[in-house]
């Protein structure tokens, strides 16, 4: 079944693929669009050209979507955690199979790199798979009680959680979602982002061949209205959302109307600080992995780089060497390093950053320009320059707001104390980093700073063990890890009396 979509992709390449199937699922299938109107083009980030026409779900659709996840739930709750888990371990093999044809879809919808979606989509299945693990382990607690009473917990799924994606890892984030609510019996209705809504329909057809009851994991198509629906319906028990801040502040205030729980994934302005007695070699590297791994589109990235003084001449100019040297064009090539961003309107947002960083003051010692790649059918693209900015200080717009574009801000500093001071100076707090050799010095700092990540001589690995998330204005809750099945989960508390009552009436 999950065929469908993804036949022609082995064939496919960039400027070729038209999307006409519909994208919204539930009850098990495909379903169409109740009525046109209000359609959004949804265009090819490497070619400019529309890919497919997103139709965004009324409040009939969304209460459709949730009954069906409901019923489903009914179903799958009451399954042994051992049961949910061979079903999972089905999904992870169907997208292990078939990851080269859900990567090049998703470069085409997305216009990241063939080889960093290649490994957005094995880190999906691996998702799936951890989660399938923890399903037959859910457990609770037993407490003795005078007089032979006990109690005993329970850990119990929520019923039907939203989940609300972003369009820098569409599959991925569907499937870091899911894999907990799923392994916890819950039942799941996922929006991805309006710009990038091809492939989340595609796990849902991975989940139903795989063998979850029909509308365990369900699929609306749409923006800021759908998302709203809902956070407001009166069968969601919970909502996951990815994205902005301000989108963030929204979901979680409609979602408090009705007490539901919530996890906020927002944004980030994550410091990256290099002493001097760091590798270098390996500083350099870890700074281009902070900062352009999908153009630059990435929340946690390591955007704000301080970099001891005694050392900053040397960084400058391997760092600019090696970014000027980044392929960037045709995202389906496996040469290519550096694809599009994700809009018109997004890659114009950055390069005005980059204005604005000149006009006070910042030097670019690279790019930071649009780029035209030499192949015609990329002509109406949207890629830029990597960019590299020097003599930038903490005041400076491009230091203190999220740019989410392939910009890095390097700035000095002299001291531990005082580095640690201002990258904490935000209100942002989702990651972190640190070069050094000094054993001491990495865990004094990765304990000092305001984050939910601290890399000590790396940045931006993201095992589906470790549980991600942010302090402060990055939001709150986690995803991957064992503890997220925490958020996935609600304790009953049973208390067993084995005597008579003690009663003072």
């Amino acid at each position: 079944m999950a065929q469908s979509t993804l036949d022609s992709m082995p064939g496919a390449s960039t400027g070729t693929v038209v999307v006409t199937e519909p994208l919204n699922f539930w009850g098990g299938k495909r379903v169409k669009p109740r009525q046109e109107k209000n359609a959004e083009p949804v265009f090819e980030p490497a070619t400019g050209r529309v890919l497919c026409q997103m139709v965004p779900c009324g409040a009939e659709e969304v209460d459709e979507a949730i009954q069906s996840a409901y019923a489903a739930y009914q179903k799958w709750s009451k399954m042994a955690g051992m049961e949910r888990a061979r079903v999972m371990l089905e999904a992870a093999r169907i997208i292990r199979e078939r990851r080269e044809k859900i990567a090049k879809l998703e470069v085409i919808n997305n216009g990241k790199s063939i080889i960093e979606a290649l490994v957005d989509i094995d880190i999906a299945w691996q998702s799936i798979e951890y989660y399938a693990g923890l399903a037959g382990t859910l457990a609770g607690q037993h407490i003795q009680l005078p007089g032979g009473a006990f109690a005993y917990t329970r850990r119990e799924p929520l019923g039907v959680c939203v989940g609300i994606g972003a369009w820098n890892y569409p599959f991925q984030i569907a499937s870091w979602k899911s894999a907990p609510a799923l392994a916890c019996g819950n039942a799941m209705v996922f929006k991805p982002s309006p710009m990038t809504p091809v492939t989340a329909v595609i796990l849902a057809e991975i989940y139903k061949e795989a063998g979850v009851p029909d509308g365990l994991f369900c699929v609306v198509q749409g923006g800021a209205e759908t998302g709203s629906l809902l956070c407001h319906h009166p069968k969601v028990a919970k909502v996951s959302f990815t994205g902005s801040v301000p989108t963030g502040k929204k979901v979680m205030e409609m979602s408090a109307k009705s007490v539901k729980q919530v996890t906020l994934e927002l944004g980030g302005k994550s410091p990256l600080i290099i002493f001097k007695d760091c590798e270098l070699e390996n500083a350099v590297k870890g700074a281009l992995m902070a900062n352009f791994l999908t153009q630059g589109e990435v929340c946690c990235n390591g955007t704000r780089v301080f970099v001891q003084r005694e050392i900053m001449p040397q960084f400058l100019e391997e760092v600019v060497k090696r970014t000027k040297a980044i392929p960037v064009g045709d995202p389906l090539l496996e040469s290519t390093r550096m694809g599009a961003l994700i809009s018109k309107p997004q890659l114009e947002k950055v390069l005005g950053f980059v204005s604005q960083a000149k006009k006070e003051g910042a030097r670019v010692l690279c790019g930071g320009d649009p780029f035209v790649p030499s192949d015609p059918k990329l002509k109406g693209g949207y890629f830029m320059s990597p960019c590299v900015l020097d003599n930038c200080r903490d005041d400076m717009t491009c230091v203190k707001e999220e740019i989410f574009g392939p910009v890095m801000s390097v700035l000095p500093f002299d001291t531990e104390e005082e580095v640690i001071k201002r990258a904490n100076n935000t209100t942002f707090g989702l990651a972190s980093g640190v070069f050094t050799r000094d054993i001491s010095r990495a865990h004094r700092v990765a304990a000092s700073m305001e984050a939910g990540t601290c890399f000590i001589n790396n940045y931006n690995i993201s095992p589906i063990e470790l549980p991600f998330g942010g302090y402060k204005m990055s939001g709150f809750g986690r995803e991957n890890g064992q503890v997220t099945i925490e958020y996935y989960s609600q304790l009953k508390t049973v208390v067993v009396e084995m005597g008579d009552v003690e009663s003072l009436f």
